[in-house]
């Protein structure tokens, strides 16, 4: 493999896709340019099928639209877009105790509200980001409390309702990791001790969840890291594993590659790659059942779109890191396939959602879950990634 081409011309290809592709056709059709926000319930062609929007990616959005801003294009276009949505969030999907809502209407009037602090985590990385293209200090001073919020809602007992009752007692994967990525996107923005506290905190939780003993990265265990032999304690959601080890990578990069960080982060990248990747048909498939019986979710052997774009950004990072050509190889499995799969030449975009064996299952662009963050974050990550490893050979 001629490393060079082959580096640069996956760069030159998420760059066109983003800036050709996927930022156009979210702006042209999700975009509310009467109410403010983004839509995301759109059909193959783009076509709005539910005018309910997901709070969610009003963050997730607001964040895309000023992360492509400051590291692909000034494009006053984007810089608006997440302006936009950081303050449709801030005049409507706000309750009064500082928690957010889940989904609202056109307009901002709520309609859900869940117990998770999703909403709140993507919300903190918009105004974070937005913050650091606009200049404007007082989005990131924002972010920093709806992060301080979320750490009070965590360390509070009795203050956010348990997803178990106190009969199963446990911790779950997705808070943890989700709170690496947040932090480490709000401390870009703006000092503050907490920031460095938490991340710390959930790098040594997430050794909770590895069970070398399968070879995995759990989504859910006992407190103090116990195994819960039941269909949801045997869950590996290898894409999700998949996200967290490049979150553990970007730390130990901030920290000049911090040796242990990255033994971690690539123990659970082996580990859940081996577990996910689809011998048979390619791909990552969405749940595996750790001791290898059948899996309790219906759409435990479908093709998302989103584990396939972590294992592109993570394969990246670990080649960047390592300079070991597996990871290059990895990488070049997955995208071959991901590109192959996922974009509509026809209507442009992707699909999200196929069969095992990479045939459309249904062809909307977006719903409340899917829509404009997890392709485009790895397109602009991609790039750069790509391009730091050709200026460091």
């Amino acid at each position: 493999m001629n490393i060079k081409a082959y580096l640069q011309n996956w760069a030159d290809t998420y760059k066109e896709e983003l800036v050709t592709n996927i930022m156009p056709f979210w702006l042209k059709h999700g975009l509310d340019r009467v109410n403010g926000g983004v839509y995301t319930c759109l059909n193959r062609d783009g076509s709005l099928m539910d005018s309910t929007k997901s709070v969610w990616f009003q963050g997730r959005f607001g964040f895309i639209a000023a992360f492509a801003y400051n590291n692909i294009k000034k494009n006053p276009e984007w810089l608006e877009a997440s302006k936009s949505c950081c303050d449709f969030i801030i005049n409507h999907c706000t309750d009064t105790d500082g928690r957010m809502f889940f989904e609202v209407t056109a307009g901002g009037t709520p309609l859900r509200k869940r117990r998770y602090l999703f909403s709140e985590s993507f919300a903190a990385i918009a105004m974070s980001e937005y913050s650091i293209a606009s200049g404007n200090k007082s989005y990131a001073l924002k972010a920093l409390k709806i992060f301080k919020l979320m750490v009070k809602y965590l360390d509070t007992p009795g203050l956010l309702e348990p997803k178990y009752l106190p009969s199963l007692k446990s911790i779950s994967h997705s808070i943890t990791m989700i709170l690496i990525n947040t932090a480490s996107r709000i401390r870009a923005a703006i000092d503050d001790d907490s920031l460095d506290e938490q991340i710390e905190k959930s790098l040594k939780a997430l050794h909770l969840f590895m069970h070398p003993e399968f070879k995995a990265l759990l989504e859910m265990v006992g407190p103090e890291g116990e195994f819960i032999d039941t269909c949801n304690g045997r869950i590996i959601n290898p894409g999700h594993c998949i996200e967290t080890s490049w979150f553990i990578m970007e730390e130990a990069k901030h920290r000049k590659w911090d040796a242990d960080l990255m033994v971690m982060a690539l123990q659970i990248f082996d580990w859940s790659f081996e577990w996910g990747w689809d011998k048979e048909y390619g791909g990552i498939i969405n749940f595996r059942d750790c001791r290898n019986l059948p899996s309790q979710d219906y759409s435990q052997d479908m093709k998302f779109w989103w584990p396939q774009t972590e294992t592109i950004i993570a394969s990246l990072y670990a080649y960047l890191a390592t300079k070991d050509e597996k990871y290059l190889e990895i990488h070049k499995k997955i995208s071959d396939w991901t590109f192959a799969h996922f974009p509509d030449k026809e209507y442009g975009e992707w699909y999200g959602y196929l069969h095992r064996d990479g045939t459309v299952a249904q062809p909307a662009k977006g719903n409340i879950f899917k829509g404009p963050f997890h392709i485009p974050r790895m397109l602009i990550k991609g790039y750069m990634l790509c391009n730091e490893i050709l200026n460091n050979q």
